[in-house]
């Protein structure tokens, strides 16, 4: 009895360890992204992406509440590599050297449900900086304040965060 269970045991730490394998091959979801708030009420995205890695194929894709694996009806999506730095700039007008590829409005829409991302690959590791947030959570944003890991915050947790992410 004792040979089956050390063979039992055997085989379940061999699937544990291929799971863990496995689950290592995703890419991680950090907060490296935001939106904040202007003075003027006008949503900004912002980007801290890790070290001086470059990202990629940042995207805003608005679906509305309800229907995740519907079409996405609002935003735009960027078909480029290597993008270096931080980035702020208004939600629906990424920097003009990005090309962005716009859908639908362009404006932030009631009762949909948004996702900014940009992805990065830095030594070996795979991630995503990913904010997910609502018209009605940005739209009760102040001046200063950012919405990212799905909570209102300074902007200067917001760099905290990003910061201790990576």
């Amino acid at each position: 009895m004792g040979g089956t269970l050390r063979h039992t045991g055997a085989v379940a730490a061999g699937i544990v360890g291929g799971m863990l394998v496995l689950s290592g091959c995703s890419a991680l979801d950090l907060p490296l992204a935001g939106v904040r708030a202007a003075p003027d009420g006008t949503p900004y995205a912002v980007f801290r992406p890790c070290g001086d890695h470059g990202y990629q194929n940042p995207s805003l894709d608005g679906r509305p509440r309800g229907g995740e694996d519907g079409p996405v009806t609002t935003g735009w999506d960027v078909d480029k590599e290597g993008l270096h730095g931080d980035a702020g700039f208004p939600l629906f007008a990424p920097p003009a050297g990005w090309d962005a590829r716009h859908r639908g409005p362009q404006r932030l829409l009631p009762r949909h449900h948004y996702l900014l991302r940009f992805g990065q690959y830095t030594g070996g590791d795979s991630q995503n900086g990913t904010v997910e947030f609502t018209a009605e959570q940005v739209g009760r944003l102040r001046p200063g304040q950012v919405w990212a890991d799905g909570r209102v915050m300074s902007g200067r947790e917001f760099e905290r965060l990003a910061e201790d992410s990576c």
